[in-house]
């Protein structure tokens, strides 16, 4: 069902979105149904971050999104201080703008609070707000990798366990990954500092759980309680969503779920044609719901990741249909099933783009090849 006749919560019929159009939905906001003329900067913003587990993750992903984007463009932003590398959803690294940098990590830091309660045992006798203090004049002083910062600690708190006070640090601090770490086809090794040093501004307050919510929804939606509770690595959401229920349409899932969204974000016909992507390993895309039966057909669920390690990605029609790897000399693509004729023309002539963005002037083959059942 199409999202034209929407109606308020409240009404007598609440319209039922099937997979299919929330997969196109949630690509319209991912910029992937159509490639974005948008800024990288404004796209960092828009999409709350990309996942950068790996260093060239959110290179990809942009590729995937931006028309005439280059990699030189998101490496100005990162040397220029205007967008960097930090812990934030889920205990996880993203590449942020400078302003979620600050904001989003006030925003999850509960969540890094809690993670520190794995690692009592081993910070037993240890002040966390002195920690923070004296993390943050060691970090400020001069980048230090962890080890660095743990003997550093551990000179303070010698009876502490070293890898609980590397935690407690990186969970009591905004600390962010210093360039050229991250930088296009330039190596370097994790150095932390503070993102307020780094950056150059102090934290602000923190932003409202509602406005967090409105950006979710405009960047992932429409969505459950338990979906943005996924996403960000948070609980206790639900009265959130209830205060902005008047603001917000109202959906189901095919099991009954309910879904919010804002009212004038795109939910295109779940006829639309959708473009093959080539997808990141821990796109956010993939990562962003609880239900991931919008983008992960349920014969191919888990099938994008071995144990913690997750594959790149193939999307045709909108959904997951494969994976791909870039060996020395060629672009190997893994359909899960067979392609039809014009499927695997789009799929490799979105692979020559990919080639042509991102690696320009290098000779790979593109090789479809029988995926590794996984």
């Amino acid at each position: 069902m199409t999202t034209d006749s929407a109606t308020k919560s409240g009404a007598a019929a609440v319209p039922v979105l099937d997979a299919r159009a929330l997969n196109r939905a949630t690509l319209a906001r991912q910029l992937l149904l159509h490639r974005s003329g948008r800024s990288v900067l404004d796209a960092v913003g828009h999409l709350l971050g990309l996942q950068a587990q790996n260093t060239r993750p959110p290179y990809y992903a942009l590729a995937a999104r931006l028309d005439g984007f280059a990699p030189e463009r998101l490496s100005t932003l990162m040397a220029g201080r205007r967008v960097a590398r930090t812990v934030t959803l889920r205990s996880t690294i993203h590449t942020h703008t400078a302003e979620d940098c600050l904001a989003l990590r006030l925003f999850v830091q509960p969540a890094r609070r809690r993670e520190l309660g794995g690692f009592r045992t081993g910070l037993a006798g240890v002040d966390l707000d002195r920690l923070a203090v004296v993390a943050r004049e060691l970090v400020e002083a001069g980048p230090r990798t962890m080890a660095q910062l743990r003997q550093d600690l551990g000179a303070v708190w010698p009876d502490a366990d070293p890898q609980a006070l590397g935690v407690a640090a990186r969970c009591t601090l905004p600390l962010v990954q210093v360039t050229p770490r991250g930088l296009w086809d330039e190596s370097g090794q994790v150095a932390l500092t503070t993102a307020e040093h780094w950056l150059g501004r102090p934290a602000g307050p923190a932003p409202t759980a509602e406005s967090v919510v409105l950006r979710y929804l405009a960047a992932f939606g429409p969505a459950s309680v338990r979906d943005m509770q996924a996403w960000a690595g948070l609980t206790r959401l639900r009265s959130v969503f209830e205060s902005l229920r008047s603001r917000l349409l109202t959906f189901r899932d095919p099991a009954g779920v309910e879904l919010f969204d804002l009212p004038d974000a795109p939910r295109p016909d779940p006829a639309c044609p959708a473009p093959p992507r080539f997808l990141p390993e821990f796109d956010n895309l993939l990562l962003s719901h609880a239900d991931r039966t919008r983008v992960v057909p349920p014969a191919h669920r888990g099938r994008n990741r071995t144990g913690n390690q997750a594959h790149r990605t193939l999307l045709v029609d909108g959904f997951l249909a494969g994976l791909w790897r870039l060996d020395t000399d060629a672009l190997v693509i893994e359909p899960f099933g067979t392609l039809p004729k014009a499927a695997r023309e789009e799929v490799a002539e979105e692979g020559e783009r990919l080639l042509r963005v991102l690696h320009p002037g290098r000779s790979y083959d593109i090789r479809f090849s029988a995926a590794v059942r996984r």
